[in-house]
């Protein structure tokens, strides 16, 4: 594709008018070649992650071909949070200032439980950070401005319309199928990133599968266009008066756009619930008798922690939600994705290609580990509340979120979603054996705060803690949940030992 196919203005209009941008179909010369081309490197897939990936090869040089089977943006808000690490690799690639510029920017979550705050929570305490931990922005804006860059490159090429049908994997590479409008085509890759998403059909013709668990509940995501004066917050509520024993969450948009979330139950009928007449009463109960507002796009889902047993197939290397899913709410899905083509940025670089496949598996697995199917339960506390209403049995988190309306430690029980944080890479070669008496926990990737250094800060840290521990205990023995601290913990079967935690040690 060239830059000369759409007027140069075309991905800074409003949301209505980048959706309906359609990029036309053009027949490649690797159509009418006698033997099938080569091309180095082949993307498979023109999302966020698979154009984040060309972007970065593109800049080091590597020219790459970028197959996509539409010829259109995301419809629909989608993948709305970005967080902080990928607003750094996007300013990278030329790309982070017009997201910043559009989105939403946020630091701040508060929980409630009905109608009650229980907590609030702030991502960058700290001051002097260039970037928000969080924006929002609807996906078709972050997909337009990655095209926009790209089509800035030399480098790239990206066919619409091109989907490919076929793959035989080599030892120095892979022979693509590609279908088009006009017919079938075939070319050799060097290698083969799969960035196609979380239902992959290149997974499908490879004959592989994600392993992991499919969550039995059924959530529905409404955007409403409406003026309101709700803070730039991500807002979450466990059993609202607005939408009984199930959870909601709020987050505002750019152009006067909310995306609002309801969990609906497994039992709930999806085509059914995405009708307007089932949404607008939901979303009036949450915002009140007189708000006026009107809704743009909507959607249910089910989601599932899967991830596939390795990324790196030969010459083919899966990423992204191809390679592992977890649940939308956290914004881990894009966000881990872009880490992804982060990585496989500074692997593709001309070297032994054998390397390049043991790199690029060693670096994906740490990240995705706790993005995939070892990934605990979402939503855990509300799903046992939740379930634990309908068997008419004891609701276990109720005591755990009143707690955590003054304590810390039990706010760490409570899910509301496992934000997106930057993948901590142990298993990396950057990261080297400690040779000397420094046993720091400090690793790459991993933002350390600035606020847990100090010496000095560790004793009345330490005080505070005991201090909540043991009013926590009070509380818990007036609710008769038992002690924690008297040595022994009433589980209903009969005592036994509890041991205290050791206590943490910060460096000096």
């Amino acid at each position: 594709m060239k830059p000369l196919d759409l007027p140069a203005d075309v991905f800074r209009g409003d949301g209505a008018a980048v959706q309906a941008i359609a990029f036309p179909y053009r027949r490649s010369a690797d159509q009418d070649a006698a033997a099938p081309a080569k091309h180095r490197i082949v993307i498979v897939g023109a999302g966020p992650v698979g154009l984040t990936l060309a972007i970065d090869l593109a800049q080091r040089g590597q020219p790459v071909l970028v197959l996509d089977n539409d010829h259109k943006l995301s419809i629909g808000s989608r993948a709305l949070c970005f967080a902080k690490r990928t607003l750094e690799i996007w300013d990278r690639l030329g790309v982070g200032q017009p997201m910043v510029d559009k989105g939403v920017s946020w630091n701040v979550g508060r929980v409630f439980f009905h109608d009650e705050q229980v907590y609030q929570f702030d991502l960058l305490p700290e001051s002097g950070h260039e970037r928000p931990a969080f924006i929002n922005l609807q996906q078709y804006y972050c997909e337009a401005y990655l095209v926009e860059r790209a089509l800035q490159l030399p480098g790239i090429e990206i066919r619409w319309h091109n989907t490919v049908k076929g793959i035989a994997p080599r030892e120095d590479g892979a022979t693509l199928t590609v279908g088009t409008p006009e017919g079938d085509y075939r070319l050799e890759a060097g290698w083969v990133i799969a960035c196609d998403g979380s239902r992959s059909p290149m997974r499908g013709l490879m004959g592989l599968e994600s392993k992991g668990r499919i969550f039995h509940d059924r959530f529905l995501i409404a955007d409403v266009k409406m003026r309101a004066q709700f803070p730039a917050e991500r807002w979450f509520w466990f059993d609202p008066p607005f939408h009984p024993n199930q959870s909601g969450l709020l987050h505002r948009e750019p152009d006067d756009v909310w995306r609002i979330d309801f969990q609906l139950g497994w039992d709930a009928d999806p085509e059914e619930e995405k009708k307007p007449e089932k949404i607008l009463p939901r979303v009036q109960a949450l915002l009140g008798p007189d708000a006026k507002f009107t809704l743009e796009w909507a959607s249910v889902y089910t989601f599932a922690c899967l991830r596939m047993d390795r990324f790196v197939h030969g010459r083919v290397i899966f990423a992204g939600d191809a390679a592992h899913g977890v649940s939308p709410f956290g914004a881990r899905g894009a966000n881990s994705g872009v880490q992804d083509a982060d990585n496989l940025g500074l692997e593709a670089r001309p070297r032994d290609p054998r390397a390049v496949a043991r790199g690029a598996g060693r670096e994906l697995r740490p990240g995705a580990r706790i993005r995939g199917r070892r990934e605990p339960p979402q939503l855990d506390a509300l799903h046992r509340l939740h379930h634990a209403q309908e068997r008419d049995q004891p609701v276990v988190p109720r005591p755990v979120l009143a707690l955590a309306r003054e304590h810390e430690f039990a706010r760490r029980l409570v899910n509301s979603g496992r934000l997106s944080v930057p993948a901590t890479l142990h298993g990396s070669a950057l990261n080297t054996p400690d040779v000397d008496a420094f046993d720091g926990r400090m690793v790459l990737a991993r933002r350390w705060p600035m606020r847990r250094c100090s010496a000095a800060m560790a004793a009345p840290r330490a005080a505070a803690r005991v201090r909540s521990r043991l009013h926590a205990d009070r509380l818990r023995r007036r609710a008769g949940l038992g002690s924690r601290i008297a040595g022994t913990v009433d589980t209903g079967g009969g005592p036994r030992p509890h041991r205290r935690p050791r206590p943490r040690r910060w460096p000096a």
